[in-house]
């Protein structure tokens, strides 16, 4: 029905037909506009964003329950990562004007959003009520808030965070000399290898190898960090000493919750199984925690696995095994990976081994499972390790391989590829988060990694403190119609970081361009660039000091590789000698073979975001197909930024520079 016209406009026309004919048409021109302007306003009420999002999120919930009819169970979905299992258990959701949906289930129930021009609206199984506002839907018991939060951001609903403090984005007041601002060091001494962070009560625990006594002494420990965000740490000290227990020092190993209670230590009990070494041969032990992972007790009867004669025998990665209920181990043992199953992390039974020739002695190893391309149809597993690339003219770094795994022994689906082609990212570890449900961990998870390098480790100009943690990344296996490869991108939270961008203009990069770097030295330069016509040339951003440049981080468009030098930094400079490795360019192979210049191809432009702190940069190209971490030490002198191309005609369409904030 047409909305009725006010009764004052009625009198009013009724007045004029009687007195004047001309005044009367005039009103009744203006009666229609009202009418017509009615008609509209009504139209776009039921056909405006809202709407269309009540008509796409009534079919989610239609589809939800058609497939807990036929399969016993709800589904997800997501467009844009190419999960159609909702479809292929319920039915098909009517899409047409959404640019994207997104659905997660936990069993017991469903939530669903769907980004109707730009906006992003809810709705779950807890209520028929659709709303943009994320704290307006209820949602069942089983999806918890960081669930919705990750589901929002899956939507691209960038979350808000609060400023960071003023003084924590001003250059500080006292020389930090190569001390990053936003990375986690120790407060002094030696750090190495990550130990997978869990998480319990509220925090994140997070535990690193330490050594007090470096320089001047032998043996690492575990040193405890906590963090309510994967970003802003806290050191909480030693957790578990070395030469404690007659077993030698404390080397990696795995951290995990036991919530069933199977080592006999109580439900909930942190159970850390580790390498001990004492005169050069490597056991594991086994230690607990009954105060959420801040102390450890040694259990009387270590060792938990006694070396069999093996020279390498070392870093546990320790699972749970969800299919057939118990514990899995995979044990390093020199060009191969050794796997091991138990019911209570005390007796191990040895199952089957992965074995690797041409990558150096494998360490720290690492086993998940992931969805391909957010497909629980292509869930598929992931064996990391710790591996030498010499043989392929590069560095140490993080190898994988994705397979399968029938309770017993791992098989590769193809060959190898890397998480990182930097210089310093090494024994990295990954995990998820608990409190989302299955189907989103399985899709994505964090990482982090050892920012170094054993070639020159101790030979950095670092002063009173020596190793950093990388920033915290997310990854998700993606297959861009081949191989599955590991895409990485800076995990959300560290946008609590960011102070106030400020704009590069627009235009070729012919003649340079200065960027306004913060004095603080930690920044994050993000930048969209043309392909040029010819298909040739390179970008530059230049990192100076003193007026010349000591680092350059590049992105070459003929080979569709990003790519980092740093030959004019402080170490690769100094008359000390430094390992040759330093100073090689390190460039980005871009998951499976072809896979990066198969996506520079595809798109017109390229999209850099280059995060740079007092002693290094983290590099993510093509979307996270590319990552390279490295360190960089600048020279004395005054900091500068600057855009380049070289080779060729490049242009950027759009960037900014963005400041940091310290964590310290």
């Amino acid at each position: 029905m047409p909305p009725e016209l006010p009764r004052t406009v009625l009198t009013a026309l009724a007045s004029a037909v009687t007195r004047r004919p001309i005044l009367w048409a005039a009103v009744a021109l203006a009666a229609v506009v009202v009418l017509v302007l009615s008609l509209v306003l009504a139209g776009q009420a039921r056909t405006g964003p809202e709407a269309e999002a009540r008509r796409v999120l009534g079919g989610v919930a239609a589809a939800q329950e058609a497939s807990k009819d036929r399969s016993g169970g709800y589904a997800s979905l997501w467009l844009k990562g190419n999960d159609r299992t909702l479809f292929e258990r319920g039915e098909d959701v009517p899409a047409d004007g959404a640019e994207d949906i997104r659905s997660i289930e936990c069993g017991a129930g469903w939530l669903a959003g769907a980004r109707m021009a730009g906006q992003v609206y809810l709705r779950s199984s807890a209520s028929d009520a659709v709303s943009e506002d994320a704290g307006g839907v209820r949602l069942p018991d089983c999806i918890s808030a960081e669930a919705r939060d990750a589901l929002l951001a899956d939507l691209g609903a960038r979350k808000t965070w609060p400023a960071p403090d003023a003084d924590a984005l001003a250059a500080p007041a006292k020389d930090p000399g190569y001390r990053p601002a936003y990375h986690l060091t120790p407060d002094q001494r030696w750090m190495n290898d990550p130990q997978r962070p869990f998480f319990k009560d509220g925090l994140w625990h997070y535990y690193y190898l330490y050594n007090a006594d470096y320089p001047e002494g032998n043996g690492t420990e575990w040193f405890h960090a906590t963090s309510t965000d994967l970003v802003h740490w806290k050191n909480e000290g030693v957790a578990i000493g070395k030469f404690r227990n007659g077993l030698g020092d404390i080397e990696t190993g795995s951290a995990v919750v036991d919530a069933e209670g199977t080592a006999g230590f109580g439900k909930g009990a942190v159970i850390a199984v580790l390498t001990q070494q004492d005169a050069g041969v490597q056991r594991q032990s086994l230690f607990y925690s009954t105060d959420n992972g801040y102390t450890f007790t040694s259990y009387d009867g270590n060792p938990v696995m006694d070396n069999p004669g093996a020279e390498h025998w070392r870093d546990p990665r320790i699972v749970w095994d969800d299919a057939n209920s118990r514990w899995l181990m995979l044990l390093a043992e020199g060009h191969k990976i050794g796997f091991y199953t138990s019911p209570d992390l005390k007796k191990w039974t040895y199952v089957s081994a992965f074995e690797q020739d041409g990558m150096g002695i494998l360490e720290c190893p690492d086993f998940f499972q992931m969805d391909v391309d957010g497909d629980p149809a292509k869930r598929t597993w992931v064996l990391a390790a710790g591996s030498n690339g010499a043989e392929e003219g590069r560095t140490t770094g993080l190898a994988y391989w994705t397979g399968s795994f029938d309770g017993q022994a791992f098989t590769p689906g193809g060959g190898h590829q890397w998480l990182d082609d930097g210089a310093d990212f090494y024994a990295a570890v990954t995990w998820d988060d608990p409190r989302l449900t299955d189907g989103q961990r399985k899709a994505s998870r964090h990482a982090i990694g050892w920012m170094n390098n054993w070639a020159y480790a101790r030979d950095l100009p670092t002063d009173g403190w020596f190793g950093a943690a990388s920033v915290v990344r997310d990854i998700r296996l993606e297959s861009d119609g081949g191989q599955p490869a590991l895409v990485s991108a800076p995990t959300p939270a560290l946008q609590s970081l960011e102070g106030e961008a400020s704009e590069v203009p627009a235009g070729n990069l012919g003649g340079g361009k200065a960027l306004p770097a913060p004095e603080s030295g930690a920044f994050k330069v993000d930048i969209e660039l043309e392909k040029p016509a010819t298909g040739a040339g390179e970008a530059r951003l230049l990192l100076q000091s003193g007026g010349k440049t000591y680092a350059t981080v590049g992105y070459d468009f003929r080979a569709g590789r990003a790519f980092v030098a740093r030959d004019g930094d402080a170490v690769a400079t100094a008359d000390t000698k430094v390992d040759a490795a330093y100073s090689q360019v390190r460039t980005g192979a871009g998951g499976s073979p072809g896979a990066a210049s198969a996506a520079a191809a595809g798109s017109d432009t390229v999209h850099l975001a280059v995060y740079v702190d007092r002693s290094s940069v983290e590099v993510f190209a093509d979307g996270g197909r590319q990552t390279l971490t490295s360190l960089v030490f600048p020279p004395a002198g005054a900091k500068e930024v600057r855009l380049a191309a070289a080779g060729g005609d490049v242009a950027l369409r759009k960037g900014t520079v963005t400041p940091l904030a310290s964590i310290r």
